[in-house]
């Protein structure tokens, strides 16, 4: 038994601050008692006196393979990345996805995250052992994760009409080489990683991830919606993202790609759509009928150009929303406290008045129970008695808490990852005195130069072929109407 005496104590709902003890006892919050009620005789006694307790944060949607890419790419859209996507993430050893995998577990944590959604992707199929690497960064440095192996049967180059056609040869049959597995074959992996999963579901669980939906053919997604079911998992998948993928869905479908998945049969519980930056008002009731959750990532909708999420809209539909930060290689970081503040601030450049805003409180319910809620993880996201004890350590003495107004507005609206003092999940300490514990970050660092020179080397081929891409498919994509 734990108990953690003389904090702050953030609570579900309100987000009100309270003077509570709390009783940790395996994984789980035991309970919450009047400060100082409690002697704790027999007991660790952790003193976080001058501390805040909040949930740890959920990150909705990010992508393992990209954390050896960050600060890569500046002025891109989606599809320009798209295109670079070969060079930026390939080549990569076993070794090198595991250690993608850890730098970005280890900076969520540093940043008070304790869960993550995580589509990682492998090309041109997933593999048992690149996934279970995944898996294992997660483990070792002591998140929780839905890790969805990314996956598609059509190329990007198969998947936007015309596209192909607007290369010049030979660019057009260079570029057309590069072939997604056929789609029975990445079903058969995935059922070889879900029988060989090895980890604790209610820590490190599997999930799948069909990237876009016209990057799949509609085969693969009924495959990959009979498999979800049958085996008990999530779905994660990349839905009106970009306004190209919104122009692209009528000519493909003839509907959007919202109305297309229901028509499949897939949205529903263990649904959850990233991005949804381009949704109409149908879209967002068929994915709240449904009970579908969606990940809401601006930072990384900000960068790439996508545009704006309408997160007001998807809550008064009554869709579950997360927030994610996206991979490292569209964000460039790892910080749910930014995508939180960017969540409220976004929506005040929409059409909707003052009182419509999202508030510092909503952006915290869907920054932890929303997220575990869109992983599939229950009684995670909230400091309550029998809830998992999940919690962030937040130092008072941080300046942008000085002076302590409204500690949930001042987390959401000042809080940058610096107040984070120590982070605990499953009741154990994964962050103690700001340090990550279960990764040696200097030798992270050493592995990462490594790793970053010779896949540069190895990459460099076929970097200067993305870049003789580049302005074609900027100038295609920027054409559709």
């Amino acid at each position: 038994m734990i108990l953690i005496h003389g904090a702050s104590v953030l609570r579900p709902t309100t987000f009100a601050a309270e003077p509570l003890d709390v009783l940790v006892e395996g994984d789980t919050i035991q309970d919450l008692v009047a400060r100082g009620s409690v002697k704790g005789e027999g007991m660790e006694r952790i003193d976080a006196t001058g501390r805040a307790l909040m949930p740890g944060l959920v990150n909705g949607h990010n992508h393992a393979q990209t954390h050896l890419a960050k600060g890569l790419f500046d002025r891109y859209t989606l599809e320009l990345y798209l295109t670079a996507v070969p060079w930026a993430t390939g080549r990569r050893t076993l070794e090198d996805k595991a250690l993608s995998a850890t730098i970005g577990a280890a900076e969520m944590a540093r940043k008070g995250c304790t869960a993550a959604y995580d589509m990682f992707a492998e090309f041109p199929l997933p593999t048992v052992d690149g996934v279970a690497a995944v898996a294992g960064a997660y483990a070792q440095v002591g998140l929780r994760a839905a890790i969805a192996p990314q996956m598609t049967d059509r190329s990007f180059w198969e998947a936007i009409p015309g596209l192909a056609d607007a290369l010049p040869e030979p660019l057009r049959s260079e570029a057309l080489k590069a072939k997604s597995a056929p789609h029975a074959q990445s079903i058969d992996a995935c059922r070889k990683i879900l029988a060989a999963w090895k980890y604790d579901r209610s820590v490190v669980k599997p999930a799948l991830g069909p990237s876009i939906p016209h990057h799949c053919s509609d085969e693969f997604l009924r495959a990959c919606r009979d498999l979800a079911r049958e085996q008990g998992v999530g779905m994660q998948m990349h839905v009106a993202e970009s306004k190209v993928q919104a122009l692209i869905a009528p000519k493909v479908y003839g509907e959007s790609l919202v109305s297309h998945l229901a028509g499949l049969d897939i949205l529903g519980p263990d649904f959850c759509v990233a991005h949804g930056v381009w949704l109409g008002d149908d879209d967002r009731k068929r994915l709240a009928d449904a009970g579908a959750s969606v990940s809401h990532n601006p930072g990384s909708n900000l960068k790439l150009g996508s545009g704006i999420a309408d997160m007001r809209r998807m809550l008064a539909a009554g869709i579950n929303v997360a927030v994610g930060t996206d991979g490292t290689a569209s964000s460039d970081n790892l910080n749910a406290f930014e995508a939180m503040r960017l969540s409220c601030y976004l929506s005040r450049v929409k059409d909707h008045p003052v009182d419509k805003w999202i508030n510092a409180r909503e952006a915290l319910h869907a920054a932890t129970e929303g997220g575990a809620r869109a992983l599939g993880f229950d009684k995670v996201g909230r400091i309550q008695k029998g809830w998992k004890a999940d919690l962030v350590f937040l130092d008072l003495e941080a300046l942008h808490y000085v002076p302590l107004n409204d500690l949930a507005q001042q987390i959401v609206f000042g809080e940058d990852g610096t107040g984070v003092e120590h982070v605990m999940a499953s009741g154990r300490f994964i962050v103690r005195n700001r340090k990550v514990l279960n990764v040696d970050v200097a030798q992270l660092r050493r592995d990462a130069d490594e790793a970053v020179a010779r896949l540069t080397a190895a990459n460099a081929e076929a970097k200067a072929f993305a870049e003789r891409l580049l302005p074609y498919v900027g100038r295609f994509c920027t054409g559709i109407h």
